[in-house]
């Protein structure tokens, strides 16, 4: 079994973008920083963004938590948009009010929109960056192969497989309720699932010589899992993700990539 480590492609990502975050400061004397609204406590969504502070202290990349009501998102974000010391602004999903998503992601500024998640976002989501960054680092290329996406959701299945059809990669997409999907899995050279759904995929789904990322978050008795059932990791001829450092560490590479980026566009 090949893994696909995010973890040392992170390392490598995370030492560059400290060296252009350094370059910013010294030489342009600005100060990135990024703003997150925070309007639902939820134990897994708040692990993540303690990871978001951490990796922007490592950068040397300010990050500001906002903690309100769903009900002063709004005004916030208008706000924030116009903060010349804010470069980035995401907003932590799900909302408490699930109905108003669309229309507060669509209220951050598209030059803001680090997670890329705004109607007309200059920015690409950072999962899909992830997991192109992923495959590229391994040389696997999905041009010209079976192609499975599992799972339509805003921060990953939706804009990957827009991302992957818009630069000519021949995709599939399916769901947890597709009747035929353990057909497609099997069929397919590289599956990407993002389901949520702990242990959707199994072994007896997969083809010999698969590349499986996994980019599922759910819950079961051990914690966070992924999609990924326990038996698939038993093939020793296909390519997967690890249980822990394969997507995730490279998705908060590429959310301060896109800040770095905001930021250079101010210069």
């Amino acid at each position: 079994m090949r893994l696909l480590d995010g973890l040392e492609l992170a390392g490598f990502i995370k030492e560059r973008q400290l060296k252009a975050v350094r370059n910013l400061r010294q030489e342009h004397g600005i100060v990135p920083k990024l703003a997150i609204v925070r309007t639902n406590p939820n134990p897994i969504v708040d692990s993540y963004m303690r990871l978001k502070q951490r990796y922007g202290n490592d950068v040397l990349i300010d990050v500001d938590v906002h903690n309100i009501g769903q009900g002063a998102a709004l005004d916030l974000i208008t706000s924030l948009n116009s903060d010349q010391s804010v470069h980035g602004i995401i907003v932590q999903i799900p909302l408490p009010d699930v109905s108003q998503t669309t229309e507060v992601l669509d209220a951050v500024s598209i030059y803001k929109d680090v997670d890329g998640l705004a109607s007309g976002s200059v920015f690409d989501p950072a999962t899909p960056m992830a997991i192109n960054w992923l495959l590229a680092g391994y040389n696997i290329e999905p041009r010209g192969k079976n192609v499975l996406i599992v799972g339509q959701g805003r921060l990953v299945g939706l804009p990957l497989a827009k991302i992957w059809r818009s630069s000519g990669v021949a995709i599939q997409t399916a769901d947890k309720s597709t009747q035929d999907l353990a057909s497609l899995v099997r069929s397919a050279d590289i599956v990407v699932s993002a389901t949520g759904v702990s242990g959707l995929i199994t072994a007896d789904m997969i083809g010999p010589k698969a590349v499986i990322v996994d980019a599922g978050v759910a819950t079961d008795s051990n914690g966070l899992v992924g999609d990924v059932a326990q038996d698939v990791r038993q093939i020793d001829s296909i390519t997967i993700t690890p249980e822990k450092g394969g997507v995730g560490p490279l998705t908060v590479c590429a959310l301060f990539e896109n800040v770095i980026q905001a930021v250079r566009q101010t210069i």
